[in-house]
């Protein structure tokens, strides 16, 4: 039975004081707790007999004023539009516990599960929460707003109720906006992360994830990697520590010059180890094995934390000389290189800002006139390098921290076809001897 089926509560008049104006409220008891409501100013004077507080005023009670018989008419109306809000409430409470949990309450906790049981690195995090925020939310930085597609679409549904259908309306939705089939993919990624989220947890048991019914789109297969040459590194290098980058006529004092050989060096041990950005701006001296000509990867920095690597793997990367040369100069500072001490910092210790240090290096690169690869691409030119000079796959995978050899796979276009050409050549040459042959 609903709640307006009981009778309606009696309200209690009582005259309360504001600034010396008095007004009338209404006090009753609904579902087991005490309910106040203003009604409204009081046509009242105050009393001279000792045993009342307030006199009725004389004439007439002029609009959005009240005497008692209007207070108590008043009173009433405002009871029965609170329990008559109370009861659609409750209505929808109850349609809401009927129909599940919205997508939304199951995207909520799939970040929070996402950041306190799985430890998703900060930058996963960024992305996952910017992917599943509301509409019109402004960014922290700039004066852009999020579109919050998924939330608009979605976010109010009952998850149970959310169709492939659904789905495919918001990846098109996504999609007509001119985004790449990759960025299509990655929302469809999202969404289904949170359904597989809720079919696992004992709190929403799902029953499906709809989002597994919709296609990915074709997405075009990864490009030849281009990488630079050793004269290229060594030519955007010498920008860099010349100051060549910088803007023309600007002064640049000992501190700029110091500044500008670190950057140099450290686009040297980039292109010369293969670390991630991250990696090498958390890189510290202690990780730095001078007598094993190795360097120890345990950490990585991302959106500005410190935490694991990519893959969670500690691995040693061995040093080669020119990488080694890079970090004897950076040793050689004078200042910041005991064991804790960062390796790329500034002028105070602390570890450098990779934003800002990519923004040096374009600048550096478009000075020295090379082709416009990322600084990401330096660890490509690691990679495709060594394959080119004829190290093994295996070998190439554990320097890079690879979790597949897949991967390390894609630097096999960088070694010579006339090299590969040769290989199969010989191999023809030498077949066996019984090949072709049949028993019988």
């Amino acid at each position: 039975m609903g709640l307006m089926a009981d009778p309606l509560p009696v309200p209690a008049l009582v005259v309360r004081e504001h600034d010396g104006h008095p007004f009338y409220e209404a006090k009753f008891r609904y579902g087991g707790r005490q309910v106040k409501r203003r009604v409204g100013p009081a046509w009242l004077i105050r009393s001279a007999a000792a045993d009342a507080d307030w006199d009725s005023r004389p004439g007439r009670v002029p609009e959005g004023s009240f005497d008692e018989r209007r207070a108590d008419v008043r009173a009433a109306e405002l009871v029965a539009a609170y329990v008559r809000d109370r009861e659609r409430g409750a209505a929808k409470a109850r349609e809401r516990d009927a129909a599940g949990p919205t997508f939304r309450e199951v995207a909520h906790a799939y970040l929070d599960w996402l950041e306190r049981i799985q430890g998703a690195k900060p930058a996963t995090l960024r992305q996952h929460r910017s992917d599943l925020a509301e509409p019109g939310v402004s960014y922290r930085r700039g004066s852009g707003k999020t579109h919050g597609y998924i939330m608009a679409a979605i976010g109010d549904r009952p998850a149970a109720q959310v169709t492939g259908e659904d789905i495919e309306g918001l990846l098109g939705t996504v999609a007509a906006t001119g985004v790449s089939p990759r960025t299509v993919n990655r929302v469809r990624d999202v969404v289904r992360a949170v359904f597989s989220f809720g079919m696992r947890s004992s709190k929403f048991r799902l029953p499906a994830n709809p989002a597994k019914q919709t296609d990915r789109r074709r997405t075009a297969g990864p490009a030849a990697l281009i990488f630079y040459t050793p004269d290229e590194i060594e030519a955007l290098a010498g920008v860099l520590e010349q100051g060549e980058y910088r803007s023309a006529g600007t002064p640049r004092d000992e501190l700029d010059a110091r500044d500008d050989r670190r950057d140099a060096d450290a686009v040297r041990v980039a292109a010369y180890s293969g670390l991630r950005l991250g990696e090498q701006l958390a890189l510290r001296w202690s990780d730095v094995d001078w007598r094993g000509s190795a360097l120890t990867i345990s950490r990585a920095v991302s959106a500005g934390v410190e935490g694991p690597t990519k893959t969670r793997q500690i691995r040693r990367v061995p040093m080669a000389e020119q990488a080694a040369a890079a970090l004897e100069r950076l040793a050689a500072r004078g200042e910041f290189t005991s064991r804790d001490d960062y390796v790329f910092c500034n002028a105070l210790g602390r570890r450098l800002d990779g934003s800002a240090l990519r923004r040096r290096y374009k600048r550096a690169r478009d000075v020295a006139g090379l082709r416009p690869l990322r600084w990401h691409d330096l660890r490509h030119t690691f990679g495709s390098l060594l394959v080119a000079g004829g190290v093994d796959l295996v070998s190439v995978r554990d320097a890079m921290g690879h979790a597949q050899l897949t991967t390390t796979s894609r630097y096999l276009h960088a070694r010579p076809a006339a090299e590969r050409a040769a290989s199969f050549t010989a191999a023809f040459r030498s077949g066996p001897s019984t090949a072709g042959s049949t028993n019988g």
